[in-house]
């Protein structure tokens, strides 16, 4: 069932059981985040291996202090500069967060979302939520809650709806490894900006198993249509004998028709194409098509949180 009624969402959440909620990235799959039973039900019903951990999400961060064992300088520069926002950090938990939620780590992945809605539903938790994306372990993302109903709606008994997703990409999670700032996903807020506030930061951005944050698999945010990434038109030619889809950045390809092309952003906007990404997956991906052919975007602002989504799309 889709509704807007966060009293409805609070009730549920507080019986142990799931609810899907908006984000200002992705929807997510939610559930209280201190109840071992309700975390092992969001693992089921994603049908996720548990060996990948989940995000916990607050309305603050300073509420978000009574999970840590501490917080370091950079999480704090970083959360007041990026939270609420597309930011998951990945800090020191202590013990009232349940082991199944960090995979057996001793790291919690903790955000703020930006969304009206859900930020007034964890105002009125006693708890914080487990939330990773609202579908089917390694498919594509949801970004409207139609399309929660369409891949879980049996599953889960209310989804609420807080329109199309304005960021359309994961957060962006950083932590600390090796005595530096580390960015573990490429996601929402581009690493420049982060940059800005905390100074240089190395990437680790792939895990093929026991991943230390979430979202960090070589193959993920697959649709079930093979995804091959690489020059357009030489990839038009070499597959021109099978009936394929584009996504592109900004350019239309008169010899293909209209129907079977997502045009990311016409203008080249980085923020309009990280918006329409997953929704153009999904569209491709119901035309039974034989494969997607798909290009990568300057290595730049979101485009580096685009690229790693369409690389992982694309892996085998």
């Amino acid at each position: 069932m889709i509704g807007a009624d966060i009293q409805k969402a609070a009730r549920l959440l507080r019986s142990e059981a799931l609810v899907a909620i908006p984000t200002e990235t992705v929807y997510g799959l939610a559930g209280n985040a201190l109840s071992e039973k309700a975390v092992a039900e969001i693992f089921r019903v994603k049908n996720r291996p548990v060996f990948d951990p989940l995000i916990v999400h607050t309305d603050h961060f300073q509420k978000a202090k009574q999970f840590l064992k501490e917080v370091p300088d950079w999480a704090s520069e970083l959360a007041a500069h990026f939270m609420p926002g597309p930011l998951t950090l990945l800090l020191p938990k202590n013990e009232r967060i349940p082991d199944l939620v960090t995979a057996g780590s001793e790291l919690v992945a903790i955000r703020v979302p930006n969304h009206p809605l859900t930020l007034q539903l964890l105002a009125l938790l006693e708890f914080p939520l487990a939330a990773p994306s609202a579908n089917p372990f390694g498919y594509i993302s949801p970004t409207t809650a139609q399309h929660v109903a369409d891949q879980l709606g049996e599953k889960i008994p209310y989804i609420l709806d807080g329109g199309p997703c304005r960021v359309g990409v994961e957060s962006t999670i950083v932590g600390f490894v090796d005595e530096k700032i580390t960015v573990f996903r490429k996601g929402g807020v581009a690493i420049e900006y982060l940059e800005k506030v905390v100074g240089t930061m190395s990437v680790q951005a792939h895990s093929s198993s026991n991943p230390l944050a979430p979202g960090m698999l070589k193959s993920h945010y697959a649709p079930r249509t093979p995804v091959v990434v690489g020059n357009l038109e030489e990839l038009m030619k070499q597959h021109a004998a099978q009936s394929f889809g584009v996504i592109s950045f900004s350019a239309l390809f008169d010899e293909l028709p209209v129907s079977r092309q997502v045009v990311l952003s016409s203008s080249g906007d980085f923020a309009e194409a990280a918006r329409n990404l997953f929704s153009g997956m999904r569209y491709l991906d119901g035309l039974g098509l034989d494969v997607i052919l798909t290009e990568l975007l300057p290595e730049k602002d979101l485009g580096r949180a685009i690229n790693d989504r369409l690389r992982r799309a694309a892996a085998e």
